[in-house]
């Protein structure tokens, strides 16, 4: 089976889950590799289907499953017929998928297969193919990728093999076979090779598309591509990991979105209070976005997200509403939020916005300029000076975040009452709750 043509870093994730198989080797075994979309999940499969293969009598590696599975019409019996066909090199037109079950137990049930289903997203894609493990020989193993490791749980499988990014050596030795056909960076194009390398934070879907997309660039495109990377990420890449994002129910897109524009680095039970307090269900939320790989909670329950993850949040709020600011549904970039409060264009679809700007400067826009903001749940405004009725600001806030809020005072048409978080450190307050 054909697999990558640079094989950096791959043998050693072949050689850990071909370990953990060998403790099973004589039960029907289950190995889970789950990862983010374009980690690697496919080729480290077909790494090891080619490694063994011919240890079994019988085989299959059904590809992208969870793509099949949304374009054709019974599903579960084409899947079953697939597996059939490929064990046993037979064609078999299968009824309906309880008359699958049955002949995947009656005529695999001796035989030791492997069996890889790649691109699982659901557990119901599982079920009629490999739901019970008496269907299949002693010494079977069957393998699965998958974005959601609760498919895996459910299944009962024996070993969760999880995949995480590439190191720095390993990514910038990835890049460089794609890009110049050696392992190491061309001398004057190091700088940018490492600078690709950060923004790919290795993942290696993205190091082999940046890659053969530099090979043979001049110094002058390099850095051109460098730059474009910073505010016009690749669509190619985003496409790849956007499967995930599409797989969620619309409160999970919500909290992702969320934490993509303003909650990195914030601690797990602070975020889950504030997005409770918006109606999102967010202790389910959370843990799932973390089930389907798409956050991580690291040192001091901190939430984290892959770098290209976080561009791909971003880029889908952006691309909803391209070209007029003020109607997309969070704002984090500091040129299009002073454009929309300088030319007062924000509307009630704004539910986010974050400005952080320099102590060293104060920028002054009108209160006004948040008067359609009707839905507004966070704010989070760095150093920045509001001028008029605090009035105009959203009663729906939920999260206040004013580092250097300039009044002494707290104005009294500032509509704070349905907050669950107010944070005004570093401010001139000095009076709460009382005029001048």
């Amino acid at each position: 089976m054909s697999i990558t043509q640079f094989s950096v870093g791959l043998e050693s994730h072949v050689e850990k889950v071909i370990a953990l198989v060998e403790e099973q080797s004589t039960e029907v075994c289950m190995i889970g590799i789950w990862g983010m979309g374009g980690s690697g999940k496919t080729t480290i499969a077909k790494a090891i289907y080619n490694r063994i293969y011919h240890s079994f009598i019988g085989k299959s590696f059904i590809e992208n499953i969870g793509q099949f599975w949304n374009l054709v019409n019974k599903r579960h019996v084409h899947l079953q017929e697939n597996l059939l066909y490929d064990v046993l090199k037979s064609k078999f037109e299968v009824e309906s998928d309880r008359v699958g079950r049955t002949m995947i137990e009656t005529k695999l049930s001796r035989k030791k297969l492997l069996i890889v289903l790649d691109g699982v997203n659901e557990f119901g894609q599982l079920e009629n193919l490999c739901g019970n493990r008496e269907w299949f020989g002693q010494g079977t193993v069957i393998i699965l990728t998958t974005r959601d490791v609760t498919v895996l749980n459910r299944l009962k499988v024996n070993h969760v093999y999880k995949i995480d990014v590439m190191n720095e050596n390993d990514s910038i030795e990835l890049l460089s076979w794609h890009a110049f056909r050696e392992a190491k960076p061309r001398k004057e194009l190091n700088e940018h090779a490492r600078s690709i390398v950060a923004y790919c934070g290795g993942l290696p879907l993205a190091l082999q598309f940046l890659g053969s997309y530099l090979c043979d660039r001049t110094k002058e495109e390099w850095e051109s591509v460098s730059s474009k990377l910073k505010v016009n990420p690749f669509n190619q890449i985003f496409e790849k990991l956007e499967i995930s994002f599409d797989g969620l129910h619309d409160m999970e897109k919500d909290i992702f979105l969320d934490i993509c524009c303003f909650f990195i680095g914030k601690e797990r039970s602070y975020v889950t209070k504030i997005l409770n307090g918006c109606g999102l269900y967010a202790d389910i939320g959370i843990t799932v976005l973390i089930e389907r790989g798409l956050i991580k909670v690291e040192r001091y329950n901190k939430l984290q997200m892959h770098p290209l993850l976080r561009d791909m949040g971003r880029e889908i709020i952006r691309r909803r509403c391209p070209k007029e600011r003020g109607k997309r549904s969070r704002l984090w970039f500091q040129d299009d939020i002073k454009d929309v409060l300088k030319k007062n264009t924000g509307t009630k679809a704004i539910q986010g916005l974050s400005l952080k700007l320099h102590s060293t400067g104060r920028d002054y826009f009108e209160a006004y300029a948040f008067k359609e903001m009707k839905r507004l749940r966070f704010l989070q405004l760095d150093h920045v000076q509001l001028t008029g009725d605090y009035g105009y600001l959203s009663k729906q806030l939920r999260c206040i975040c004013w580092k250097g809020f300039p009044s002494k005072y707290i104005p009294n048409n500032f509509h704070m009452e349905n907050a669950i978080a107010i944070d005004l450190k570093h401010s001139y307050l000095q009076l709460v709750w009382q005029q001048p």
